[in-house]
């Protein structure tokens, strides 16, 4: 019997514990309505904890079952829906969701100019080659970043930046890289736009108001900058345990690690840590007498671990996305541009009678290093390609990529190794991959790829909008500190001026939203309606209390930290303020405290998320950065405990308790 419960996937046994869960608290709650609220929470939660389904199409799952209670109420003990038919989509039309909308669109035309590359190359000049000046300047510029943008996506936009810093530093990427995260987490806290739950506290503080006592006081909601000096307090701690404790908490080298001081060049760091040294393109011609004639590029490339970058079937050149796939035949006189090491590459000639030159003449061009190169993606979270395989996606068809070599966590996959077209992608996976230069500037606009090489000729940016982007940027600043204008609309003003200005064009801004974090959000807030005005906030708000019994409000505030941290480790930190902050105003009504600052308190302590790497930052840079688990365990350990020390003493000398 033992033995049969340990053999359960533990997806099956957490379903169980929870539907226990449900069953439990079913028998003891006051009311009906409460006890179905309960069991929806609990689904939301093992959703999201174990990935069951992505998270945005769980969110949506949770909408849908609450619209679906109006349908079922009389057959299920309620009179009425847990959530009005007529406010289940009142998420997508909020304040939160099109503000979030906005400065993603914001954040993209402001990359677009090339101000990015500008602040890299300024980074560099003030910051010199040595550690402790540049982990300062690099994760503090991403820190203030973020407070004006996604997080996410200043992490995504810096990753190439902290690139090119540590090829030119000739310092290891694995120093930087996690700094940068973290600081772009922390940066967040800075403004009341910097991440998705503080984005959201204004529209849950007042929602949370039309269910208050009537003898109670509307909670007031904040302003912009109301939160700048708990984010700049945590940024700077952030900094200086970087600075003070960085040589003791992060990864100096070994299995996976990146040490770019070692490379003298992109293609040397990539040879090194994807362990393809030697690796080179060489051209060969196919004699009629080849045991080659007749098969396939993927018969080919099945047997021998080389690549096809090029070839001419004598119909003309085939090279990218554009005309190579592994379906093509193999003719007599077909010439072949294939990448491999030395070994691989004389024992292919050798057993397939090649006729090797001594240097790239037919390929010279398409092939040369202005035209194509080695380079380095990573697969961010949401990526459509999690869980597909090169061979799955026919990624050189496709998108142009010959896949080399897979680095996932402590492990590398590489050609020479063999099943690297054949293992699925991962969310931090790094690949290297050879590609022309064009089909690498394209993917640049792809979603599902996060470009890290940025030494190439590329596409041009446009350096002639940045006077526009930046007035359109200080305007919008304006109308946010200065005006009486709701979040939403000054930010949209920035975004729709973008386009209206030629920063952007309207597919680029389309492309700049993530839709997975709109739809994770909009969906996630009729949850919190319910949560707030079922009374179900408030009965575990007085369970709680039960449990702490008679302790001082900073203790109350402490544990409802420690639970926000907890939560956001396990599930979105989205989804966690919108079932956290309904049941902290209602602990801080129960213990005579400030409802307002408890809810800021689950706000910021959802993005106390250091320890492991489920927060999408994190996910991000493990892969380029050579990080495993137990990196973010070392560093994210020391930066949890500080970051619950420093917000909680910083909230509670910039706010006064309100009873």
């Amino acid at each position: 019997m033992t033995d049969a419960i340990r053999a359960l996937p533990r997806e099956h046994l957490a379903a169980a514990l929870f539907t226990l869960l449900a069953i439990y608290l079913a028998g003891i709650v006051p009311s009906v309505e409460i006890a179905w609220v309960s069991a929806v929470l609990l689904l939301t939660v093992f959703l999201f904890a174990f990935e069951v389904v992505s998270v945005d199409v769980a969110a949506i799952s949770v909408m849908v079952l609450l619209g679906l209670s109006s349908l079922v109420a009389p057959w299920i003990g309620l009179e009425q829906g847990l959530v009005a038919p007529e406010r289940l989509f009142d998420g997508f039309a909020s304040n939160a969701v099109i503000s979030i909308i906005a400065v993603m669109i914001v954040g993209a035309g402001l990359d677009r100019t090339g101000i990015m590359s500008w602040v890299a190359g300024l980074i560099m000049r003030l910051g010199g080659a040595t550690e402790t000046r540049i982990i300062p300047l690099v994760s503090g510029t991403v820190g203030v970043i973020s407070s004006f943008m996604q997080n996410v996506g200043a992490a995504a936009l810096f990753i190439p930046v902290v690139g090119r810093i540590a090829a030119r530093t000739r310092l290891p990427i694995s120093r930087l890289l996690m700094p940068m995260g973290f600081c772009a987490i922390l940066g967040g806290t800075i403004t009341m736009v910097g991440s998705s739950p503080l984005i959201l506290l204004n529209d849950l503080i007042l929602q949370a108001n039309d269910a208050l006592p009537a003898d109670s006081a509307p909670l007031r909601t904040f302003a912009l900058f109301d939160v700048a000096p708990i984010g700049i307090a945590l940024l700077i701690t952030g900094i200086l345990y970087f600075v003070i404790a960085g040589r003791l908490v992060l990864p100096r080298g070994g299995s996976g690690e990146t040490e770019l001081h070692e490379a003298a060049t992109t293609r040397a760091y990539l040879a090194e840590t994807y362990q393809l040294d030697g690796c080179a393109v060489h051209e060969l011609r196919v004699p009629a007498d080849s045991p080659l004639v007749g098969t396939s590029v993927d018969d080919m490339e099945r047997t021998w671990t080389v690549r096809v970058v090029a070839l001419d079937k004598g119909d003309g050149l085939r090279v990218g996305a554009d005309g190579v796939n592994r379906a093509l035949g193999i003719a007599a006189d077909t010439r072949l541009a294939l990448i491999g090491t030395a070994p691989a590459m004389d024992a292919f000639v050798a057993a397939n009678r090649l006729e090797r030159s001594a240097e790239l003449d037919h390929f010279a061009e398409v092939v040369s290093e202005s035209r194509a190169g080695i380079a380095e993606l990573v697969v961010p979270p949401g990526s459509a390609l999690v869980g597909k395989s090169a061979r799955d996606l026919w990624l050189r068809k496709t998108y142009g990529l010959s896949l080399l070599a897979i680095h996932r966590g402590g492990s590398i996959i590489n050609y020479t190794t063999g099943g690297v077209r054949n293992t699925p992608f991962a969310a931090g996976d790094a690949l290297v991959v050879h590609t022309t230069w064009a089909d690498l500037a394209r993917l640049e606009r792809d979603r599902n790829f996060v470009v890290v090489t940025t030494e190439y000729p590329h596409e041009a940016l446009r350096p002639h909008k940045v006077p526009v982007a930046l007035a359109l940027f200080v305007l919008t600043l304006g109308l946010i500190l200065f005006t009486d204008l709701r979040l939403s609309v000054a930010l949209l003003t920035g975004a729709v001026g973008m386009v209206l200005t030629g920063v952007l064009s309207i597919e680029e801004a389309y492309a700049a939203v993530s839709w997975k974090t709109v739809f994770l959000l909009a969906s996630l807030i009729p949850l919190g309606l319910a949560v707030e005005q079922s009374g179900t906030a408030a009965w575990i708000a007085d369970q709680a209390l039960g449990a702490l019994g008679a302790v001082p409000v900073w203790v109350v505030q402490a544990v409802l930290a420690i639970l926000a941290t907890a939560f956001t480790l396990v599930m979105s930190n989205v989804g966690a303020t919108v079932l956290l902050v309904p049941l902290a105003v209602n602990m801080a009504l129960g213990v005579g405290a400030d409802p307002a600052l408890f809810a800021l308190t689950v706000a910021i302590a959802t993005s106390n998320s250091f320890l492991i790497p489920t927060h999408q930052v994190n996910a991000l840079v493990m892969g380029p950065g050579g990080y495993r688990v137990a990196d973010f365990l070392r560093a994210g350990g020391i930066m949890t405990v500080l970051f619950l020390v420093v917000s909680l003493t910083m909230l509670n000398l910039v706010f006064t308790h309100h009873p």
